[in-house]
């Protein structure tokens, strides 16, 4: 990292990036609109939830550029703007995942040794 990219002042709309991407709800809006774009209903009945909460992080996702919204008559449509969010999303899974296998790779052995001890 160069010394402009580790200043607080470049730093601070990363963070802000990643406190958008840090609630659960938002993470299941943007799976969902990973394969498709879907209106308001669709993603309401996808993520199970409610308008308002829905409402409000759709507005969050679209203000930080994460999602575009596109008025379709009556409806409004939600797609993923950056295709890099996703791709970032599938590789923290990924690590996630790596690492609980790991992890239960470790929890066999420690149980398998204790077994032994008994």
């Amino acid at each position: 990292m160069s010394e402009i990219s580790s200043s607080a002042e470049f730093l601070t709309p990363v963070a802000e990036y990643f406190k958008v991407l840090s609630e659960i709800s938002r993470l299941q809006i943007i799976s969902c609109l990973r394969s498709r774009t879907m209106n308001v209903s669709e993603i309401g009945a996808a993520t199970g939830l409610g308008q308002a909460n829905l409402s409000k992080h759709l507005k969050l996702l679209t203000q930080a550029g994460i999602l575009s919204r596109k008025p379709q008559g009556v409806s409004v449509y939600y797609e993923i703007k950056d295709p890099l969010t996703i791709e970032l999303c599938e590789l923290v899974c990924d690590r996630i995942y790596q690492r609980m296998q790991e992890q239960a790779k470790q929890f066999k052995k420690l149980n398998s040794f204790a077994s032994t001890i008994k």
